[in-house]
């Protein structure tokens, strides 16, 4: 697995807020004691790439913090780490079409971030930047699906590509839950509201009706925004997952990236969203494993 990051993710933070710099540091430390992995710096992203997504007012707003989210605070330099983070989901989607599995471990994450508007602890939208960048610049890529297992519906993500014939965005999530979006399918945006409680069972079996989903969409890329906050003890969500389902969700992974490619593999690429608890270095660590090794 190639682990993209850049310990200049950790140099903000807001006291009591969850999206704390502990979170990813942990994570991180985690990774590295796999011998196995191979880690890449993260770089930031271009003007065009942002734009592709998110309109001038909003990168003038990110830039200057002339903007207002009681969830997403003000930091001074936030406008630079923020593109770092989705420079480094960039490299991930760009690695995976060379042939690896890739997975952006920074934060800020990104998925609630429309494209006109911070929102949820995001700034820009990542695993967006990512997916555009790929669309415009690789020529062999015609269609990528969007998985996002976070607890929280990605309505950025819906957002930015709400009726694009050239992405599928599926979403399985906590409802009712933080930000209320995401109760039914819309076009090319396709949602799987779950009721608070929801355990590894009956998770597993909508992610398998996403993954079929997914499959018959025939995407030549597999994009994942990767939130661990359904995990039992998340202390921001109520839903009722192991560590070890998230060995199971990266299992799944990794049999729909093996079907019916003549390169033998579908490219797939994480990038890092949410996720709260004591134990998220854990739970990353178990869908790294069930990714990296099915």
């Amino acid at each position: 697995m190639l682990i993209v990051h850049s310990p200049q993710c950790l140099a903000y933070n807001a006291p009591g807020h969850p999206e704390r710099p502990d979170r990813v540091a942990s994570t991180v430390a985690s990774l590295r004691r796999n011998p196995a992995h191979t880690w890449l710096e993260a770089v930031p992203c271009a003007d065009d790439d942002l734009l592709r997504v998110h309109d001038q007012a909003h990168l003038d707003a990110v830039r200057t913090g002339d903007y207002v989210d009681a969830d997403t605070p003000r930091h001074d330099n936030i406008d630079a780490i923020a593109r770092l983070a989705a420079g480094s989901a960039i490299q991930a989607a760009q690695h995976a079409v060379r042939g690896q599995r890739a997975f952006s471990v920074m934060r800020p994450p990104g998925h609630h971030a429309g494209r006109n508007a911070v929102m949820g602890f995001c700034y820009y939208n990542n695993i967006a930047v990512a997916v555009a960048h790929m669309l415009h610049h690789d020529r062999h890529l015609h269609r990528v699906a969007i998985l996002d297992f976070d607890c929280h519906h990605g309505n950025g993500t819906e957002d930015i590509f709400f009726g694009d014939d050239r992405v599928l965005f599926c979403s399985l999530h906590q409802s009712p839950c933080y930000p209320g979006t995401g109760q039914a399918t819309r076009k090319n945006c396709v949602n799987y509201p779950l009721p608070p409680g929801t355990g590894p069972s009956e998770f597993l079996q909508s992610l398998d009706v996403a993954m079929d989903r997914i499959a018959g969409f025939g995407p030549d890329l597999l994009a994942i925004s990767a939130g661990f906050d359904s995990y039992k003890r998340d202390p921001i969500t109520d839903m009722n997952l192991e560590i070890g389902t998230f060995c199971n969700i990266g299992k799944r992974v990794a049999r729909l990236t093996g079907w019916g490619h003549t390169t033998g593999a579908l490219p797939s690429f994480a990038v890092l969203e949410g996720g709260y608890a004591d134990d998220l270095a854990a739970c990353v660590s178990a869908f790294v494993q069930g990714w990296d090794d099915a």
